[in-house]
Protein backbone atom coordinates (compact mmCIF):
# COMPACT_ATOMS: atom_id res chain seq x y z
CA UNK A 1 0.00 0.00 0.00
CA UNK A 2 1.41 3.36 -1.06
CA UNK A 3 0.08 6.86 -0.45
CA UNK A 4 1.87 8.85 -3.18
CA UNK A 5 -1.35 9.75 -5.01
CA UNK A 6 -3.17 10.39 -1.74
CA UNK A 7 -0.45 12.81 -0.57
CA UNK A 8 -0.86 14.75 -3.83
CA UNK A 9 -4.59 14.98 -3.16
CA UNK A 10 -3.98 16.14 0.41
CA UNK A 11 -1.70 18.88 -0.88
CA UNK A 12 -4.56 20.20 -3.03
CA UNK A 13 -6.92 19.97 -0.07
CA UNK A 14 -4.54 22.00 2.07
CA UNK A 15 -4.27 24.68 -0.63
CA UNK A 16 -8.07 24.89 -0.93
CA UNK A 17 -8.56 25.11 2.84
CA UNK A 18 -5.99 27.89 3.12
CA UNK A 19 -7.56 29.91 0.32
CA UNK A 20 -11.15 29.37 1.44
CA UNK A 21 -10.18 30.34 4.98
CA UNK A 22 -10.02 33.95 3.80
CA UNK A 23 -13.15 35.68 5.06
CA UNK A 24 -13.63 37.54 1.77
CA UNK A 25 -14.46 34.29 -0.02
CA UNK A 26 -17.50 33.63 2.22
CA UNK A 27 -17.10 29.89 1.94
CA UNK A 28 -19.76 29.12 4.56
CA UNK A 29 -22.49 30.98 2.69
CA UNK A 30 -21.53 29.41 -0.67
CA UNK A 31 -20.48 25.95 0.46
CA UNK A 32 -23.71 24.21 -0.61
CA UNK A 33 -23.34 25.54 -4.18
CA UNK A 34 -19.66 24.62 -4.31
CA UNK A 35 -20.07 21.09 -2.95
CA UNK A 36 -23.09 20.25 -5.12
CA UNK A 37 -21.33 21.54 -8.24
CA UNK A 38 -18.24 19.48 -7.48
CA UNK A 39 -20.14 16.28 -6.68
CA UNK A 40 -21.93 16.52 -10.03
CA UNK A 41 -18.57 17.16 -11.68
CA UNK A 42 -17.06 14.05 -10.07
CA UNK A 43 -19.96 11.90 -11.26
CA UNK A 44 -19.92 13.38 -14.77
CA UNK A 45 -16.20 12.86 -15.30
CA UNK A 46 -16.00 9.49 -13.59
CA UNK A 47 -17.93 8.01 -16.55
CA UNK A 48 -15.46 8.87 -19.38
CA UNK A 49 -12.48 8.29 -17.06
CA UNK A 50 -13.82 4.85 -16.14
CA UNK A 51 -14.36 4.04 -19.82
CA UNK A 52 -10.84 5.16 -20.74
CA UNK A 53 -9.44 3.13 -17.84
CA UNK A 54 -11.25 -0.03 -18.93
CA UNK A 55 -9.81 0.41 -22.44
CA UNK A 56 -6.32 0.87 -20.93
CA UNK A 57 -6.02 4.36 -22.39
CA UNK A 58 -5.35 5.56 -18.84
CA UNK A 59 -3.38 3.21 -16.59
CA UNK A 60 -2.91 3.63 -12.83
CA UNK A 61 0.16 1.97 -11.34
CA UNK A 62 -0.79 -0.07 -8.22
CA UNK A 63 2.56 0.45 -6.41
CA UNK A 64 1.66 4.14 -5.93
CA UNK A 65 -1.96 3.64 -4.86
CA UNK A 66 -3.69 2.88 -1.57
CA UNK A 67 -5.63 0.01 -3.17
CA UNK A 68 -9.09 1.51 -2.55
CA UNK A 69 -11.19 1.57 -5.72
CA UNK A 70 -14.67 2.38 -6.97
CA UNK A 71 -15.48 0.44 -10.14
CA UNK A 72 -12.02 0.41 -11.74
CA UNK A 73 -11.04 3.88 -10.60
CA UNK A 74 -8.68 4.44 -7.68
CA UNK A 75 -10.30 6.36 -4.83
CA UNK A 76 -7.49 8.90 -5.22
CA UNK A 77 -8.59 9.64 -8.80
CA UNK A 78 -12.15 10.37 -7.69
CA UNK A 79 -10.79 12.53 -4.89
CA UNK A 80 -8.66 14.43 -7.40
CA UNK A 81 -11.75 15.00 -9.56
CA UNK A 82 -13.22 16.76 -6.55
CA UNK A 83 -10.17 18.57 -5.19
CA UNK A 84 -8.60 19.92 -8.40
CA UNK A 85 -11.77 21.77 -9.46
CA UNK A 86 -12.25 22.80 -5.81
CA UNK A 87 -8.84 24.44 -5.90
CA UNK A 88 -9.73 26.04 -9.23
CA UNK A 89 -12.99 27.35 -7.78
CA UNK A 90 -11.07 28.82 -4.84
CA UNK A 91 -8.78 30.59 -7.30
CA UNK A 92 -11.82 31.76 -9.31
CA UNK A 93 -13.50 33.30 -6.25
CA UNK A 94 -10.27 34.80 -4.95
CA UNK A 95 -9.53 36.51 -8.29
CA UNK A 96 -13.13 37.73 -8.60
CA UNK A 97 -12.85 39.45 -5.23
CA UNK A 98 -9.30 40.71 -5.66
CA UNK A 99 -9.82 41.94 -9.24
CA UNK A 100 -13.55 42.65 -9.64
CA UNK A 101 -13.24 44.56 -12.92
CA UNK A 102 -15.05 42.58 -15.62
CA UNK A 103 -14.65 44.86 -18.64
CA UNK A 104 -12.78 42.18 -20.59
CA UNK A 105 -15.86 39.94 -20.58
CA UNK A 106 -16.75 41.41 -23.99
CA UNK A 107 -13.76 39.55 -25.47
CA UNK A 108 -14.58 36.18 -23.92
CA UNK A 109 -16.88 35.06 -26.74
CA UNK A 110 -14.13 35.64 -29.28
CA UNK A 111 -11.75 33.57 -27.17
CA UNK A 112 -14.36 30.83 -26.82
CA UNK A 113 -14.82 30.78 -30.58
CA UNK A 114 -11.07 30.30 -30.95
CA UNK A 115 -11.27 27.44 -28.45
CA UNK A 116 -14.13 25.91 -30.43
CA UNK A 117 -11.91 26.07 -33.50
CA UNK A 118 -9.11 24.35 -31.58
CA UNK A 119 -11.52 21.60 -30.51
CA UNK A 120 -12.68 21.01 -34.07
CA UNK A 121 -9.08 20.97 -35.36
CA UNK A 122 -7.98 18.50 -32.68
CA UNK A 123 -10.96 16.25 -33.41
CA UNK A 124 -10.07 16.32 -37.09
CA UNK A 125 -6.39 15.49 -36.60
CA UNK A 126 -6.93 13.09 -33.70
CA UNK A 127 -10.22 11.44 -34.64
CA UNK A 128 -8.66 7.97 -34.35
CA UNK A 129 -7.28 8.58 -30.86
CA UNK A 130 -9.67 7.89 -27.98
CA UNK A 131 -8.27 10.29 -25.39
CA UNK A 132 -8.18 13.09 -27.95
CA UNK A 133 -11.76 12.42 -29.08
CA UNK A 134 -13.16 12.23 -25.54
CA UNK A 135 -11.33 15.34 -24.36
CA UNK A 136 -12.16 17.70 -27.18
CA UNK A 137 -15.70 16.40 -27.71
CA UNK A 138 -16.56 17.13 -24.07
CA UNK A 139 -14.99 20.59 -24.19
CA UNK A 140 -16.70 21.38 -27.51
CA UNK A 141 -20.14 20.54 -26.12
CA UNK A 142 -19.56 22.52 -22.92
CA UNK A 143 -18.33 25.61 -24.77
CA UNK A 144 -21.19 25.55 -27.27
CA UNK A 145 -23.80 25.25 -24.54
CA UNK A 146 -22.33 27.80 -22.15
CA UNK A 147 -21.64 30.43 -24.79
CA UNK A 148 -24.69 30.00 -27.01
CA UNK A 149 -27.45 28.61 -24.77
CA UNK A 150 -26.60 29.60 -21.21
CA UNK A 151 -27.47 33.17 -20.17
CA UNK A 152 -25.05 33.56 -17.24
CA UNK A 153 -21.92 35.46 -18.23
CA UNK A 154 -18.70 34.45 -16.47
CA UNK A 155 -16.34 33.21 -19.18
CA UNK A 156 -13.70 35.94 -18.89
CA UNK A 157 -13.39 35.19 -15.20
CA UNK A 158 -13.30 31.48 -15.97
CA UNK A 159 -10.44 31.85 -18.45
CA UNK A 160 -8.53 33.99 -15.96
CA UNK A 161 -8.98 31.40 -13.21
CA UNK A 162 -8.05 28.56 -15.56
CA UNK A 163 -4.74 30.17 -16.50
CA UNK A 164 -3.80 30.69 -12.85
CA UNK A 165 -5.03 27.19 -11.92
CA UNK A 166 -2.64 25.69 -14.47
CA UNK A 167 0.04 26.25 -11.82
CA UNK A 168 -1.83 23.77 -9.60
CA UNK A 169 -2.47 21.46 -12.54
CA UNK A 170 1.24 21.28 -13.40
CA UNK A 171 2.20 20.84 -9.76
CA UNK A 172 -0.09 17.82 -9.52
CA UNK A 173 0.31 16.15 -12.90
CA UNK A 174 4.06 16.64 -13.19
CA UNK A 175 4.31 14.41 -10.10
CA UNK A 176 1.65 11.91 -11.18
CA UNK A 177 3.06 11.41 -14.68
CA UNK A 178 6.77 11.47 -13.85
CA UNK A 179 6.70 9.02 -10.91
CA UNK A 180 4.62 7.61 -12.77
CA UNK A 181 1.37 7.14 -10.87
CA UNK A 182 -0.61 7.59 -14.10
CA UNK A 183 0.37 6.55 -17.61
CA UNK A 184 -1.37 7.21 -20.92
CA UNK A 185 -1.30 4.94 -23.95
CA UNK A 186 0.57 7.02 -26.53
CA UNK A 187 -1.37 5.42 -29.40
CA UNK A 188 -4.56 7.00 -28.06
CA UNK A 189 -3.15 10.52 -27.60
CA UNK A 190 -1.58 13.08 -29.91
CA UNK A 191 1.73 12.00 -28.35
CA UNK A 192 2.61 15.61 -27.61
CA UNK A 193 3.59 15.99 -23.97
CA UNK A 194 4.41 19.00 -21.85
CA UNK A 195 6.48 18.03 -18.81
CA UNK A 196 5.35 14.39 -19.24
CA UNK A 197 1.72 15.56 -19.34
CA UNK A 198 -0.35 14.77 -22.47
CA UNK A 199 -1.53 17.84 -24.36
CA UNK A 200 -5.12 16.63 -24.02
CA UNK A 201 -4.96 16.55 -20.22
CA UNK A 202 -4.83 20.35 -20.08
CA UNK A 203 -8.17 20.54 -21.86
CA UNK A 204 -9.67 17.69 -19.84
CA UNK A 205 -8.92 19.79 -16.78
CA UNK A 206 -10.37 22.84 -18.54
CA UNK A 207 -13.65 20.96 -19.04
CA UNK A 208 -13.74 19.87 -15.40
CA UNK A 209 -13.18 23.40 -14.15
CA UNK A 210 -15.64 24.87 -16.66
CA UNK A 211 -18.42 22.50 -15.60
CA UNK A 212 -17.74 23.15 -11.91
CA UNK A 213 -17.79 26.94 -12.28
CA UNK A 214 -20.85 26.88 -14.53
CA UNK A 215 -22.81 24.75 -12.04
CA UNK A 216 -21.67 26.93 -9.15
CA UNK A 217 -22.83 30.09 -10.94
CA UNK A 218 -26.06 28.40 -12.01
CA UNK A 219 -26.99 27.28 -8.49
CA UNK A 220 -26.05 30.66 -7.04
CA UNK A 221 -28.14 32.46 -9.66
CA UNK A 222 -31.19 30.28 -9.01
CA UNK A 223 -30.89 30.82 -5.27
CA UNK A 224 -31.04 34.60 -5.81
CA UNK A 225 -34.16 34.40 -8.01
Amino acid sequence: MNYTYLFVDLGLLLFSVLLFSRKQLNFASQSKFIILALLINVFAFSVPTEFLTQLKVIVYNPPYLSGMTLWELPAEELLLSFLLPLSGLAVYLFLNISYPDNTLEKYSLALSNIMLGVCIAMLYFGHQKLFTVFTFSILLVFLLYIEYVNKIRFMYRFYRAFLVSLILFYSVYSVLTSVPVIQYTTEETLNFNLSHIPFESHFYFMSMLLLSIYLFELFKSRARN
